[in-house]
């Protein structure tokens, strides 16, 4: 138990026992003078002893007491993996493919409770922790604003990278394909914003690696089957949506793949992250409860007291 003015409890106490010392002090002196018209016996005391009980159960509720309760709530962890690469420029989703990325991020972020913490990582054949997972969702929002194109693609960067921002650990898988333990974490989610193309490292190992820490991703494909034209350093490049690429990724790690045209259903995603229980010590204020009993007490003990003697005290 806290007790937010411990001085105002040691003044309280004092005067209890003051009064305590009196009502016993004024006890004797009556039972030696008026043995024969007043009460004697225990009973006869009760009511002053109820009051006093009172006073001083009132003097610990002014101190503001306070015990510490365990309080369970829930939360998880989303990363945003959104593909900056140069095929994110394309126009065949209006206006761009990486435009209407950011706008189903932003909504998807919009969508989610503050139990959740939301992160950002800004891919293309390296990745960069853009905004760390925190519960204050503007970080996320003004870093999915900042987003440029740039570079080539990496999904499997991107899922390392998110995976790194989640555990706290470096997750690279080795050149002869090992894997770091990351312990398990099932209360966290990837959001991959991508159109599929990749051109860096091993995918399926990367999701095998978020499946084994129990991190689902949820892969969003930006753009068409048909595909569009972008200039690239002076060359115009024919690129098109991987669906194919965004299942697989999906599909090893329980996630699932949806399209970016159908930004409704990526509130959804929300409901399959399986958030993880913490409990924390909140305190709990107890001086109401105090307050009560002492006002029963003091009129017990009053009444009491005005029964067997007449008097208040």
């Amino acid at each position: 138990m806290t007790l937010s003015s411990p001085l105002l409890l040691a003044v309280g106490l004092l005067v209890t026992a003051a009064l305590a010392w009196a009502a016993v002090v004024s006890a004797r002196r009556r039972t030696a003078a008026l043995a024969s018209a007043v009460p004697t016996g225990r009973r006869a005391y009760l009511g002053t002893g109820l009051t006093i009980a009172g006073v001083g159960v009132l003097a610990i509720a002014t101190a503001g007491p306070a015990a510490m309760v365990p309080v369970p709530r829930t939360a998880g962890t989303v990363i945003l993996a959104i593909d900056v690469s140069n095929s994110m420029g394309a126009d065949d989703v209006a206006p761009t493919r990486l435009a209407a990325a950011q706008r189903a991020a932003r909504a998807f972020v919009a969508a989610q409770p503050d139990s959740v913490d939301v992160g950002v990582v800004a891919f293309e054949r390296g990745a960069l922790t853009t905004a760390r997972p925190d519960a204050d969702h503007s970080i996320a929002l003004k870093a999915i604003d900042r987003l440029k194109i740039t570079g080539g693609t990496s999904l499997g960067t991107a899922i390392t990278a998110s995976l790194t921002a989640i555990t706290g650990k470096q997750a690279a898988i080795g050149r002869d394909g090992t894997a770091p333990d990351l312990g398990y974490w099932p209360s966290a989610t990837i959001v991959m914003f991508s159109d599929g193309q990749n051109q860096g490292a091993d995918v399926e190992r990367a999701a095998a690696l978020a499946q084994q820490a129990g991190v689902q991703i949820h892969t969003v494909g930006v753009g068409t089957t048909a595909g569009a034209t972008v200039q690239v350093d002076g060359y115009h490049l024919q690129t098109s949506l991987e669906q194919d690429t965004l299942t697989l990724i999906a599909q090893t790690t329980g996630g699932a793949y949806h399209p970016a045209s159908d930004t409704a259903r990526l509130d959804g995603i929300a409901d399959t992250i399986d958030l993880r229980l913490t409990v924390s010590d909140e305190p709990l204020p107890l001086a109401g409860a105090l307050i009560g009993l002492a006002l029963a007490l003091l009129t017990a003990g009053a009444a009491l007291t005005v029964l067997r003697s007449g008097r208040v005290i």
